[in-house]
């Protein structure tokens, strides 16, 4: 049944194929140039970040009372007005980080030796504020939309904080490309909790369980009702979850993922340019 209607909502001329193809330009452009844009601003001076953080803060006021007014309707608009709004709360968390405004109490290098448990929790601590922030966030985004007929901001915050997790305990864990080199100078003592590896013990249950989210939330959208709020909020949400399994893979090719948004390099900026090269030729970080 489900590969039925995934056929009927491909078939040339089905009027569903606009719920395909307008999230997954609307959703990978987002993504793409909302990542490069934080990338920027986080990669100017340090006596920049202050105004860029109170920039976007100002801008959470609007995307909150997006997220309330939304949450009441069940039209196509409102789901994307709902996934726009979520982006943008999720970005002032995404600054507040790399900017070192919340991170955690712990801001210097793992000391030599640490191992299991221990060096666990040393990583831990440096970054548990942030990780508390965003449990909240989330946790008052299903308050704020519980009961509500559009539950798209809960959701796609709920997927970033998911797919966010992931990635850290895998790159803890060991990634064949950590993307250190897309850190900035105040965060470096956040590299030696990094480990380099071909493979981790995490990935694999990582990669199956992202593709079985993935197949859920496809076969949610084929379900619902054509044109629909409902049905474009689960099509956002599967083009997000698509990505997070690219991101994912991207954990382990040998590749440098800053090359994507070499672009966002200022040029004040006195990083170096990140150039497609193999991790194995890249100076590896110690375990």
């Amino acid at each position: 049944m489900p590969f039925r209607r995934l056929c009927d909502w491909l078939r040339l001329g089905n009027a569903r194929v606009a719920e395909i193809i307008i999230p997954l330009v609307f959703v990978t452009c987002l993504w793409f140039f909302s990542t490069g844009a934080i990338l920027w601003l986080n990669r100017l001076d340090r006596e920049t970040h202050p105004a860029s953080l109170l920039a976007i803060s100002v801008l959470c006021g609007p995307a909150v009372c997006g997220v309330i007014v939304s949450a009441s309707e069940s039209s196509a608009s409102a789901a994307y007005l709902a996934f726009v709004s979520t982006l943008i709360i999720w970005g002032w968390h995404e600054m507040s980080f790399l900017m070192g405004f919340v991170a955690g109490p712990r801001r210097v290098p793992c000391p030599e030796g640490a191992k299991g448990w221990e060096r666990f929790r040393l990583a831990t601590a440096t970054l548990i504020h942030h990780e508390i922030a965003l449990a909240a966030t989330c946790l008052v985004l299903f308050v704020m939309t519980w009961g509500q007929p559009n539950q798209v901001a809960a959701q796609t915050f709920a997927l970033l904080f998911a797919m966010r997790l992931c990635s850290k305990f895998n790159i803890f864990l060991g990634v064949a490309n950590t993307g250190a080199e897309m850190m900035p100078d105040h965060l470096n003592y956040l590299k030696s909790y990094f480990r380099t590896r071909a493979m981790n013990p995490l990935f694999p249950f990582t990669l199956v369980g992202s593709l079985l989210l993935a197949a859920v939330l496809i076969n949610a959208a084929l379900a619902a009702p054509a044109g629909g709020g409902e049905a474009v909020g689960y099509s956002l949400l599967v083009v997000l979850a698509m990505l997070g399994v690219i991101e994912n893979c991207i954990l382990m090719m040998p590749l440098r993922s800053s090359e994507l948004w070499a672009w966002a390099k200022p040029r004040t900026s006195n990083l170096q340019q990140p150039r497609l090269v193999p991790t194995s030729s890249v100076n590896q970080i110690k375990k």
